[in-house]
């Protein structure tokens, strides 16, 4: 069994409207469309699964290797500062994107001679600088590039979570069969769009963001509208690519994409005024809903193919101790106490960290071990944690509450 994602996490990027986007310092041209190799179809790109639930893979700048995470929700492909540094790309313009998932994120632009990854190339053109923590990525360690829309734009992508692989192909291909549903970009940005249904509500636009770990999240105002009632509401915490946020979270029996029911679906509810809401957007759709399915968007065509996988309709792991923590090299760090979990009663705060449960130290592998599934183990069961600052161990009985 997998273990339970220690922080769940979320990237969305998005730059402001021409008329209010920062002054670059030197002019930065335009890139060019990215071409198709004649053999990209058999030319399948594996990846995996990071602890935030984001598809990483390699790909080549310049030449050079490159880990990489798929974003569909930033605008256009990010290497991080460390990484442009290490194969002398030169920033030649910078500002600031007006919004990402916890503040705004400062960016510079570098030209670079090649990006390539499956049979997809791209000669020329730019990429923005900026840092990417590893915390914001989802990943143990640092990512060197966000591959963003503007290289996946004007192709089909075709992501087969089953199998853990991707590939690109020329718009208007249908690998396989599915339910077909309206897919566009925005008009400023280039990211993919969406409608979904909640209760009687039609939410529009959603943007389809394979860079966010979570299932579904919806703005505060968009929730309104379905007039659900807020019953089974519990807190979650979620990093972007410019700071944390906490939002709410429910889970529900079924949302509808198109004509296709989604079932058992874990909603985030961003507080007011939050991302969503300052661009434009009702919410996002990230992978913790798509890899439900085998995927193919193809926004040239102006639609998304959905397959069923073998877990389509699987009940989300949910948290039983009410703690989200990060790994930290043998310690757990609490990043977040959930509303009315059996944490919070006990009186649990963020920033506490773990070393030892029910008696053993924290292994080497315990993002995969089983030990790690305690967070949202059985209901009733106690488990006894040591707390690193050599305090009394405390005893935390696991309840659902939500």
């Amino acid at each position: 069994m997998r273990a339970l994602p220690l922080v769940v996490l979320a990237i969305a990027l998005a730059l402001p409207a021409p008329a209010r986007q920062p002054k670059p310092a030197a002019p930065v041209a335009l890139s060019p469309a990215p071409t198709l190799t004649a053999d990209s179809e058999t030319r399948w790109v594996p990846f995996d699964l990071t602890p935030g639930n984001q598809i990483a893979f390699r790909m080549t700048i310049n030449g050079r290797g490159a880990t990489a995470v798929l974003d569909t929700g930033v605008n256009f492909t990010l290497a991080a500062s460390a990484f442009a540094g290490s194969i002398g790309l030169k920033a030649t313009a910078s500002g600031q994107a007006a919004a990402a998932i916890g503040g705004a994120l400062p960016i510079a632009w570098a030209p670079v001679e090649s990006v390539d990854f499956g049979g997809l190339s791209r000669h020329g053109g730019r990429i923005g600088v900026a840092d990417l923590s590893a915390l914001a990525t989802g990943t143990t360690q640092p990512v060197d590039v966000v591959v963003g829309a503007d290289l996946l734009a004007t192709h089909a992508l075709d992501i087969d979570f089953d199998n853990r692989r991707f590939r690109l192909l020329a718009s208007g291909r249908m690998p396989f069969r599915g339910t077909s549903v309206a897919l566009s970009t925005a008009p400023q940005t280039g990211t993919f769009q969406v409608d979904a249904t909640i209760g009687s509500a039609r939410l529009r636009p959603l943007l389809l963001d394979t860079g966010d770990g979570s299932t579904l999240t919806v703005s505060r105002e968009a929730w309104t509208t379905t007039r659900l009632p807020d019953v089974g509401l519990t807190s979650a915490y979620a990093v972007g690519l410019a700071g944390p946020i906490e939002t709410d979270l429910v889970v529900l029996p079924q949302v509808r994409l198109g004509t296709a029911p989604a079932r058992n679906i874990e909603v985030r509810i961003e507080p007011p005024r939050g991302y969503s809401t300052l661009t434009g957007t009702a919410g996002r759709i990230g992978n913790g809903f798509l890899q439900r399915y085998r995927v193919l968007l193809d926004p040239k065509a102006r639609r998304m193919i959905l397959s069923p996988g073998k877990d389509a309709d699987r009940m989300p792991l949910k948290s039983t101790s009410g703690l989200l923590l990060s790994y930290e090299g043998k310690a757990l760090r609490v990043l977040h106490v959930m509303r009315g979990s059996p944490a919070a009663t006990d009186g649990w705060r963020a920033g506490e960290r773990i070393c030892a449960i029910d008696g053993a130290k924290l292994p080497d592998d315990y993002r995969t071990n089983r030990l790690g599934q305690w967070p949202a183990g059985t209901p009733g069961r106690t488990v006894r944690l040591g707390l690193c600052d050599g305090g009394p161990e405390r005893a935390l009985t696991l309840a659902a509450f939500y």
